[in-house]
């Protein structure tokens, strides 16, 4: 029996759903997932510039797993670029240091710290749980 996957630390979610290729409505378009932890990834490793061990560390996986997850998104987001498709943002084996709500009207995904309940963006006390 294989060992239970363990959950990857991801420290926030993306301000957005996804990307889509310019010019071409979506509901036109096939799409790819890219899951939040290889978003984390992507984001530690290239936008950062973290090293591989650092970014391994911070998201609680051991070196190899991370260089599997950033392969992996590596090639989803490469699929996308290369066949025009759109990327979708969205699940995976993940947690995050809190709770993670969405605002439904600007879309920002609202950490909830103690007594705050507010997006920090629009003032909106309305959200929608996405984490816990």
């Amino acid at each position: 029996m294989a060992r239970p996957r363990r959950k990857r630390c991801v420290s926030g979610m993306p301000e957005m759903e996804g990307f889509k290729p310019f010019g071409i409505p979506l509901r036109e378009l096939s799409s790819v997932t890219l899951l939040y932890e290889e978003y984390e990834a992507i984001k530690l490793c290239d936008y950062l510039g973290m090293k591989q061990e650092e970014a391994a560390v911070k998201m609680g996986v051991s070196r190899p797993t991370l260089t599997r997850i950033y392969d992996k998104a590596r090639k989803t987001v490469a699929t996308a670029f290369a066949e025009g498709k759109a990327i979708m943002m969205e699940g995976g084996d993940y947690r995050t240091g809190g709770q993670w709500r969405r605002c439904p009207h600007c879309r920002r995904e609202v950490a909830l710290d103690g007594n705050r309940e507010k997006c920090d963006r629009c003032d909106s006390g309305q959200s929608n749980d996405i984490n816990e």
